[in-house]
């Protein structure tokens, strides 16, 4: 029996919970079978033993400073307590992402491609979760969101075999291009079939037709997410995994194979989606890629989709499918797991909550998205389940300031409420210091003395108000018809109420 396979029965047979074997984490496990990691990339711990240096360096917004989270242990976790401390009273991005491999590829922010505007960092605690038993966080990514490393050292090229996983969600994703992970171009643009290798994880079906409806672990080999050598998918059973944490894996020879798994990240093992050649169009066989690394947008900056990350590795030569065994069980040793619950119907970060107006004759209204407006709703137990998720919202963190809150659809995921020419509207979130105030709100009492009014944090004497069925921040008298004074104090006061979608 080999050294790999050995180590694969060892994990196996010590199931899931929630401390890591100090000896062997997942590059440990890729370099003892021969295929030694070339990129190493997490925001919630080491991936080699002995690895004790930064995991991620943070941006504060009130000073631009910045400063790097580590491992509370050599082999260990995240210090979120770091960057809890750091980013007291304000907010932060991760500003780059290390890579923990002698290679030394980390990823800063992405700039502009062909097809999309430069990117921002992602929101540091927009993804609480906990890992080994400690409080960590994940990278939580909405539209124009990303990272790349465009000079890559040791990473495949022009057909070379190489292997990579990733650690996300199938709770929070999108059918817009492309939530990848992997290989992409040197220059940020599409420059011809087979000049990516990554790993892309969403719902949308580039080649139909697809089972089920995602998210699908896909092969982003540029000009197409593959799940087979035809493109579309030749596995029924492949319907998606929606599971709150995922393995994503990807493992490509360059020349006539690659594959494509997927697992429950919490427990269990490894599901084959997808084994055998290479696409059979022109320019995938043999590959041609170039070595540059991307995180959460496509080879040429499509940068529409949204997703979360947690770790990912990046490997020279192809893994054997004993390692990628025993890197699963090594995940499923973490114990990913959501952060403590929350009561719903608070304005806890966390909190899922429905906001109904106090104004007589109106108690029975909700605050909820219509396509991508924000109005008022009458919603009951009848509703239905698209009205009652509609009218339901996750309380986030205020996206310009801890002190405030922002609002998450519930039904679209890394859409937010926020406001533009006064009136509110649900859009996805751009990562920009503008739409950040747009969508902070900072709650006070009722004005009305009931409930909670919520001031906008960029316009602090305007406040989520109802007016004739539509929503919008509006003064106590002014100019437009909405900031009219009668029944202001009454319009802006709101019920945080329990969920009508927990």
């Amino acid at each position: 029996m080999g050294a790999t396979a050995t180590l694969v029965l060892g994990l196996l047979a010590g199931g899931s919970g929630t401390s890591q074997a100090a000896a062997s984490l997942p590059c440990d496990i890729y370099a003892a079978a021969g295929t030694p990691c070339v990129a190493a990339h997490s925001t919630t711990r080491a991936l080699y033993a002995s690895f004790n240096g930064p995991l991620y360096q943070l941006k504060r917004a009130s000073d631009s400073a910045v400063t790097d989270v580590g491992t509370l242990t050599a082999g260990g976790y995240a210090d979120a307590a770091r960057q809890d401390s750091f980013c007291a009273g304000t907010t932060c991005v991760i500003n780059v992402i290390y890579d923990q491999s002698p290679r030394h590829n980390h990823m800063p922010i992405e700039p502009a491609g062909t097809a999309g505007p430069a990117n921002s960092g992602v929101p540091a605690d927009a993804l609480p979760v906990t890992a080994g038993g400690h409080q960590v966080y994940g990278a939580s990514f909405s539209g124009r969101m990303g990272y790349r490393h465009t000079a890559a050292s040791g990473v495949a090229v022009d057909g070379r075999p190489e292997g990579m996983y990733m650690v996300t969600s199938g709770t929070h994703v999108n059918g817009l291009c492309c939530f990848d992970y992997g290989n992409a171009e040197v220059r940020i643009a599409d420059t011809g079939n087979g000049h990516m290798d990554a790993i892309n994880f969403g719902t949308e079906c580039w080649f139909p037709p697809c089972s089920g409806s995602g998210p699908w672990v896909q092969a982003d080999l540029e000009n197409g997410l593959f799940q087979s050598d035809s493109g579309y998918s030749e596995n029924p059973s492949n319907t998606g995994n929606s599971a709150p944490f995922v393995t994503a894996l990807l493992k490509n020879n360059g020349q006539n194979y690659f594959a494509l798994k997927d697992g429950n990240a919490q427990s269990g093992r490894l599901t084959t989606q997808y084994a055998g050649p290479e696409p059979s169009r022109p320019g995938y066989s043999p590959m041609h890629q170039e070595g540059s690394i991307v995180l959460g947008t496509g080879g040429d900056n499509s940068n529409g989709s949204i997703g979360s990350f947690f770790e990912g590795v990046m490997t020279s030569g192809l893994p054997t499918d004993a390692a990628d065994d025993a890197v699963q069980a090594n995940v499923v040793s973490v114990g990913y797991g959501a952060p403590s619950p929350v009561a719903g119907g608070t304005l806890n970060a966390g909190s899922t909550t429905s906001l109904r107006a106090t104004t007589p004759g109106y108690t029975d209204r909700y605050v909820r998205h219509q396509a991508n407006s924000a109005v008022t709703s009458v919603v009951s137990s009848g509703s239905s389940a698209l009205d009652k998720g509609d009218a339901s919202w996750i309380v986030r963190r205020g996206l310009a300031n801890a002190s405030c809150v922002s609002f998450e659809s519930r039904n679209y995921p890394g859409d937010f409420l926020r406001h533009y020419d006064y009136q509110l509207l649900r859009q996805p979130m751009d990562g920009t210091a503008v739409f950040r105030a747009d969508a902070t709100f900072c709650p006070q009492t009722g004005k009305n003395g009931q409930g909670t009014s919520f001031a906008s944090y960029n316009y602090p004497d305007r406040f989520i108000r109802h007016y004739e069925n539509k929503v919008y921040i509006a003064s106590n008298g002014g100019s437009n018809p909405f900031d009219s004074a009668t029944s202001w104090a009454d319009d802006v006061s709101w019920r945080v109420s329990a969920p009508w979608t927990p």
